[in-house]
């Protein structure tokens, strides 16, 4: 990916996404960065993730379950919950709008909503950048997510954090809890805590 067309791609978002939705990306996309850099990945290519991540929030719920759909990697229940549809989908649109060949961007864009077992270190931070960005997510909720960041194993350990919020803001809302959430949870509880 050629990361000098940053400025096309913001063009495109701030004029398919929501005011509120593009400032988020750039909070991600300034989040991913930042956490690449500390874990010593690629900072630019991180940047230009965290900034298409949401390229798909644009599109309508029944369009998105159209393209989801199609996907061969769709796990257990992941229908249950339109809020994450835009995720597999971002990937797809990625590859069709931006021209993203890179597979590990394409799958930290797939999996930043409702994440998977095993992830690479590049996914967690785009992942977690998603979740704490300055922006527009609310400093009590993400401060002690990045409280942990700097501890060993701070990166399964924000995803501890953010898994266990999540679940708690799902039972809050009466929402359904899609079977993959929960055993990332359990998986990283048991890693974290029982090891």
């Amino acid at each position: 990916m050629n990361y000098t067309k940053i400025e096309e791609c913001k063009q495109w978002l701030k004029a398919n996404l929501s005011d509120e939705r593009y400032r988020h990306s750039l909070g991600t996309a300034e989040c991913a960065s930042k956490l690449a850099e500390q874990y010593n990945l690629n900072k630019d290519r991180a940047y230009f993730c965290g900034l298409i991540h949401d390229c798909a929030k644009c599109l309508s719920k029944d369009k998105l379950k159209s393209m989801i759909c199609k996907c061969n990697d769709l796990c257990d229940g992941e229908l249950i919950n339109p809020k994450t549809y835009h995720a597999p989908a971002g990937a797809m649109l990625a590859k069709q709008i931006f021209c993203v060949e890179d597979e590990e961007i394409l799958s930290a864009i797939r999996w930043h909503t409702l994440g998977r077992e095993d992830m690479s270190t590049f996914e967690k931070i785009i992942f977690l950048a998603d979740k704490i960005e300055y922006k527009t997510r609310p400093q009590e909720w993400t401060q002690p997510i990045r409280n942990v960041l700097n501890e060993e194993n701070g990166l399964d350990k924000a995803l501890l954090i953010c898994y266990g919020n999540t679940i708690k803001s799902l039972v809050d809302r009466k929402l359904k809890i899609c079977k993959t959430t929960i055993d990332i949870y359990n998986k990283l509880l048991t890693e974290l805590i029982f090891d």
